[in-house]
């Protein structure tokens, strides 16, 4: 079911090396400026195959990137789904056991459920709890355009905004609705919380413009909040693209399909049949219903699709 793609552009590497850092917590390094500022985190890897996040945080590293103020933390979190990767199936080490980037609740956190990510997002969650600022750095299967994707605050939006690229942004006024993102965790997903939490899907998992696309991304997040210096030949003022999530349908049976191939951002008019769920048909619920996130393989349990309406 889950097929090789024509070009695997970019694959993972050998990242042992980034193994110790400073911090306890394998994988996981930091570095204060010693100067007042904020505490930005740059995650990577929640799930094993978005190698993109890979690139970008191994960039930091491998230049040598300091802040000038704050503090900046960079955080590989799913590495043993990582570690799983095999070329010939490589949509299949997204995860071992659970989706790391669902269990961010305190119900799964503090519950009695094992599994390898729930026992790395337990050693991850001071480091979560430290930072001020958030960039969780994501790919998606289908070959689309980058969006960010981030709970409704305007906090988020603003950052969003301000960096200016990618141009599409993905608002969830209740989140997902299938589980705790690492973006929820509380307090960032707090209403009352100062600090922005964003997700970055950069394109494709295996395009190297994926790759790319984190590492500017990475670059303009620091400079936003002071930690690095912004060269303003890289910013790109866009017109936005904003659309609110209304549902996320999960699969429920083995006859799962849609009544078109989709890849992402296909509309579909108020009423009009987009896929059929067991014995559930899946309608657009407004007019001009914008596709976000189709699965490429249907797996019962998982997501099947996002559906949004244009802001």
């Amino acid at each position: 079911m889950n097929q090789t793609p024509t070009l695997l552009e970019i694959v993972p590497r050998d990242i042992s090396a980034y193994r110790k850092g400073n911090t306890g917590i394998d994988y996981v390094h930091r570095f204060e400026s010693g100067r007042p500022g904020p505490h930005v985190l740059i995650s990577s890897l929640i799930h094993g195959n978005e190698i993109c996040g890979m690139y970008a945080a191994t960039y930091l590293l491998d230049k040598g990137v300091r802040p000038k103020i704050g503090t900046l933390t960079v955080s590989f979190a799913n590495v043993e789904a990582y570690e799983a990767f095999d070329p010939e199936h490589p949509f299949e080490n997204r995860q071992l056991v659970h989706n790391m980037n669902r269990i961010w609740s305190p119900e799964l956190l503090d519950g009695s459920d094992d599994s390898p990510e729930l026992r790395r997002a337990r050693l991850l969650r001071p480091v979560l709890d430290q930072a001020d600022h958030i960039l969780d750095i994501h790919s998606t299967s289908q070959d689309v355009a980058p969006f960010w994707a981030y709970i409704d605050h305007e906090r988020n939006r603003a950052v969003a905004s301000a960096i200016g690229r990618p141009s599409i942004h993905l608002v969830m006024p209740g989140g997902l609705g299938t589980g705790k993102l690492a973006i929820e965790y509380v307090p960032h997903g707090l209403t009352t919380r100062q600090g922005t939490a964003l997700v970055i899907e950069c394109g494709q998992h295996f395009r190297s413009s994926a790759a790319e696309m984190a590492i500017t991304v990475t670059h303009d997040f620091l400079a936003h909040f002071g930690l690095i210096a912004q060269d303003p030949a890289t910013l790109a003022p866009s017109a936005e693209r904003r659309y609110e999530l209304l549902q996320t349908h999960m699969v429920k049976a083995d006859n799962f399909a849609f009544t078109r191939p989709l890849v992402g951002f296909e509309t579909f008019a108020k009423g009009e049949l987009i896929a059929i769920n067991g014995t559930e048909e899946i309608r657009a619920p407004c007019d001009d219903c914008t596709v976000f996130l189709p699965t490429r393989a249907p797996i019962i349990g998982r997501e099947a699709v996002v559906l949004t309406r244009p802001l």
